[in-house]
């Protein structure tokens, strides 16, 4: 058995996630944060620990090491412990639309996942349900096809390879609908014989091939790009969270609902940091802002 740690300076203010994630892979204990990732088939466990505010420590524990560098690697990647974000702070902090939360929450990054094919896979049980629901989905997933550490009971979200030999059949008895069941084994299909690359740097590459595939569409590609790929310039402005937001900032009214390209026109001011931007949208209490608070 390999351990293997590194000690991470980060480049821009940070703090480790204080819970793990509604589809249960990533736990919070004592203020560390564990997941069970899989490197061919090899199960690795791999935790990050904040020791001092200007340093993460990041740890992975497997039969060989070259996993474990892997999945300290992904792990990294997902916690956005190397993102420099002084570019983004210093030109958005004085926003009129988000600039206050800028100031108040100088820690927070769009979050991701360590594999970009576990963002694909959400992403197509998130399609046009709310996130409750699509949660309880991915535990299901998760339960049923996922990988289990029997020391640790973490589980890790299933493999392409894996769900690109499970019958769409029983990701409807799993919650999914019939059209996204079959577009998720297609997509799985794809990445697992290697026709469609989610890690290679040419993204836009990828996006096509997936398009290209019934019931795969824009915000699904945009949710793996932000989510899966760390494309800070993407946002899924479909998303009915953004097209509420806003909707009320434009007119006031608490049930209004955007145009999609009235928020991709929101979020174009951002560029190339629009991901970023949405993230703290979201994130702050929109309560207090007046109509027309966006065209300001």
């Amino acid at each position: 058995m390999t351990e293997l740690s590194v000690e991470i300076r980060p480049r821009w203010p940070y703090r480790l996630p204080r819970f793990g994630g509604p589809d249960g892979v990533a736990r919070v204990r004592g203020g560390t944060f564990l997941r069970l990732l899989h490197v061919e088939a090899e199960p690795v466990l791999v935790w990050a620990r904040q020791p001092a505010r200007d340093r993460v420590v990041i740890t992975a524990r497997g039969a060989r090491r070259d996993a474990a560098d892997y999945a300290v690697q992904r792990l990294r990647f997902a916690l956005g412990v190397d993102d420099d974000l002084r570019g983004f702070h210093d030109r958005f902090r004085w926003d009129p639309l988000i600039g206050r939360a800028v100031r108040v929450n100088p820690y927070l990054r769009a979050r991701r996942r360590p594999e970009p094919f576990e963002a694909l896979a959400w992403a197509v049980c998130e399609q046009l349900i709310d996130f409750g629901r699509a949660a309880e989905i991915q535990r299901r997933i998760v339960r049923r096809l996922g990988d289990r550490c029997q020391r640790t009971g973490l589980r890790d979200v299933p493999p392409a390879s894996r769900i690109a030999g499970t019958a769409p059949a029983l990701l409807e008895s799993l919650g999914l609908s019939g059209g996204r069941a079959i577009a998720l084994v297609r997509a799985a299909r794809e990445v697992a014989a290697g026709r469609i690359d989610l890690h290679r740097a040419d993204h836009e590459r990828a996006w096509r091939r997936l398009r290209a595939i019934p019931g795969i569409g824009r915000w699904t590609v945009e949710t793996l790009a932000l989510h899966g790929q760390g494309r800070l310039d993407q946002v899924p402005a479909g998303d009915l969270t953004y097209l509420k937001l806003v909707g009320r900032l434009r007119t006031g009214n608490p049930f209004s609902r955007a145009p999609e390209e009235e928020v991709r026109d929101l979020f174009a001011r951002y560029d190339p940091w629009a991901g970023l931007a949405a993230a703290y949208l979201y994130s702050s209490r929109l309560g207090g802002l007046r109509a027309g608070a966006v065209a300001a």
